[in-house]
């Protein structure tokens, strides 16, 4: 496995903490499949049509919350991947918060998380810090391409700007995760 103190990732992560920073509370999400199977429950026009879009987004925090403490408590993450996890953990509860938030400003009910094994994680396959590394780095990808297949979908346009903003997160942790596995950060020009 890659050294994660490798100069070139101490430049991409401080680079990332600056624009963390400077652009505020980003989302992310892991359940691509939750997303692309999600039907509006609220109606009433756009504002409720965002809503919905934005949580399902927010149950998918939910389950990347819940996953990273499932990684943080197997006991086979060592510093400083650990401490990645935690942060990575961090940033999509202020996702998670800022959706929440968003879909109360639309008139929204904001969902719940649920319990941890309602998840139904492959706990009994995670038996090194690879497996762990992997399982973080499939469900970033597929956080990834949820919230870019919903830009399009929002009325609201500065909701969509958020969302990317948010998309951007996404695929840093995804490469981050990556390099972290010894793989290509960025394996293509596209996300897919």
């Amino acid at each position: 496995m890659t050294d994660l103190l490798h100069p070139s990732f101490r430049l991409f992560t401080a680079r990332r903490s600056f624009l963390m920073r400077s652009s505020g509370a980003v989302l992310s999400a892991s359940g691509l499949a939750l997303l692309a199977g999600h039907e509006a429950h609220a109606t009433g026009g756009a504002a409720a049509k965002d809503a919905s879009i934005l949580n399902t987004m927010l149950g998918s925090e939910y389950q990347a919350i819940a996953a990273y403490q499932v990684g943080a408590d197997s006991g086979l993450l060592q510093k400083p991947v650990l401490d990645l996890a935690i942060e990575f953990q961090g940033q999509h509860k202020a996702h998670a918060d800022f959706l929440a938030k968003t879909v109360k400003k639309l008139g929204g009910r904001p969902v719940e998380p649920k319990q941890t094994a309602a998840y139904k994680f492959p706990v009994e396959t995670l038996k090194t810090q690879t497996d762990v590394l992997r399982f973080a780095a499939d469900l970033e990808h597929g956080a990834a391409t949820a919230y870019l297949s919903t830009i399009s979908r929002f009325s609201n346009r500065d909701l969509a700007k958020d969302i990317a903003s948010i998309l951007g997160d996404e695929t840093m942790h995804w490469a981050i995760l990556r390099q972290a596995l010894g793989e290509n950060p960025v394996p293509q020009a596209y996300i897919s």
